[in-house]
């Protein structure tokens, strides 16, 4: 892991600052994207601020981080928009649909097409992405955000047929609830919805997973990491449930 080059996106917060933070105590030289620069500076690591929803964001990152640091070997994608805004199919908004696409899915495509060529021509890469329990089984009112995370499932398996022959490798990390901000929004939402508290709601979560709790980041993010090394290099083409051993 010293001195490998790492972008690590939703690099602000939750899982992705944690992530950030175990690759850089590893010895890797990592660079951090979001669209807040002020979480950005409170981790203490590079960064560069960039809207991944966007081709020229994406393009910005990737460019910063090389022109910073060197060529990208370790490429985590970790940003995303969760589903507290959906709706049922029939009452979904289409622009709804749109943006959890762009954010969810075309941003890690284009994050994955602008550096995997270079991690092969190198002969090293690891590439993880965040995806979810819902990228292997469906939840009510959330048909965007499910059908994004199927489909990072199967991009990071696309990758790793392409990519593998060349040292390169390529996964999804698929976390239970997590007690990050964005799961804190959704909680909130729920709760306002059903005229209950937001701690009946986590309560509910909890009772999902035989430990009676839901997850840190910081256990999501030493899954992350550990893919990231040189110990995982047998490791290609997998979805890895991080859930306590519930369904979800």
């Amino acid at each position: 892991m010293k001195d490998r080059v790492a972008l690590v996106t939703g690099g602000g917060r939750g899982i992705g600052r944690e992530v950030a933070l175990l690759l850089a105590a590893s010895g890797a030289r990592v660079m951090i994207v979001s669209r807040s620069e002020a979480e950005l500076v409170s981790v203490g690591l590079n960064y560069v601020v960039a809207d991944l929803g966007t081709t020229d964001g994406c393009a910005h990152a990737i460019e910063e981080t090389e022109k910073r640091l060197g060529p990208i070997e370790l490429l985590v994608i970790n940003h995303g928009i969760g589903s507290a805004h959906e709706r049922l199919i029939w009452e979904q908004d289409p622009a709804v649909w749109r943006e959890t696409m762009r954010i969810n899915l075309d941003a890690p495509f284009e994050l994955a097409r602008l550096t995997v060529g270079g991690m092969c021509q190198r002969g090293f890469g690891r590439l993880v992405f965040t995806s979810s329990t819902a990228g292997e089984k469906a939840e009510r009112s959330g048909s965007a955000y499910t059908a994004s995370k199927h489909g990072v499932i199967g991009l990071a398996r696309a990758i790793a047929q392409d990519a593998g022959p060349f040292g390169v490798t390529s996964n999804a990390v698929l976390p239970g609830w997590v007690r990050t901000e964005m799961a804190e929004r959704s909680a909130r939402t729920e709760a306002e919805r059903r005229g209950i508290s937001v701690a009946q709601v986590w309560s509910e979560r909890a009772s999902l997973y035989p430990q009676k709790r839901v997850l840190e980041p910081r256990e999501v993010a030493e899954v992350i990491a550990f893919l990231c090394g040189d110990a995982a290099s047998g490791v290609n083409g997998e979805a890895i449930t991080v859930a306590l051993g519930g369904v979800w």
